[in-house]
């Protein structure tokens, strides 16, 4: 799942990166606000983590832009501690939750998977699909009660579906959310992360729509 990272303190930024990466996103970042606007309005993301205090564009101004022009990922709100009116202004913008600095990596990524399951209508961490449950905190994928042990690019793919459980999702949108700006992303990388996961979950699991793309199938697994 792709996210956008938008900080102008390398050391802060990095440290978000890490900390959501290790979480199961893909990230990518910038430090200035004309690339975050340019980026967030381009670009599909699950999420846009936004400081404020950017130079070139500031955050507020990024978001009223992105809304205006019909942007509607979850956006965090970074803000100073203290900056109330920063906080009750980015709301009235369009932000979805804001986290006052400075702050724990627990927490912005308590906060983050929160917004990411409230954007696919998933109020809890722990979702089921058939025999499949998959656990958002967690990161663990269990079948029939059975834990099945994924990597990371397994797990975000079926994260990723799961979020868009009620539609087909296009092989390069996948990919994007799988590998963000690599540039060695392929589309047999992505088939073969996707057989990966049908050997360990069996048939019925992961649906195929031919030229269309891959879906979470609704009813009980197969062996």
């Amino acid at each position: 799942m792709r996210v956008l990272a938008v900080e102008d303190d390398p050391d802060i930024l990095a440290d978000v990166k890490a900390a959501l990466e290790s979480s199961g996103f893909s990230v990518d970042t910038c430090e200035d606000g004309e690339e975050a606007w340019f980026l967030g309005d381009t670009e599909d993301y699950v999420l846009v983590v936004l400081d404020l205090g950017l130079p070139g564009m500031d955050g507020l101004s990024v978001l009223k832009r992105w809304r205006a022009n019909g942007r509607e990922m979850p956006v965090l709100v970074l803000t100073a501690r203290g900056a109330w009116h920063e906080r009750v202004e980015g709301i009235e913008t369009g932000a979805d939750d804001y986290l006052p600095k400075p702050f724990r990596m627990e927490e912005l990524v308590a906060r983050a998977r929160a917004l990411v399951r409230r954007s696919g209508g998933m109020g809890a961490p722990v979702q089921r699909m058939g025999d499949l449950t998959v656990d958002t905190n967690r990161m663990t994928v269990s079948l029939r009660g059975v834990p099945v042990p994924v990597t990371a690019l397994e797990y975000r793919l079926l994260a990723y579906l799961l979020l868009n459980r009620d539609r087909t999702v296009p092989p390069g949108e996948l990919l994007e959310h799988l590998y963000g700006d690599d540039d060695a992303r392929e589309a047999n990388a992505l088939e073969a992360v996707v057989a990966r996961l049908r050997r360990k979950l069996g048939k019925g699991v992961i649906g195929t729509r031919r030229g269309f793309g891959y879906f979470l199938e609704p009813g009980e697994s197969g062996g």
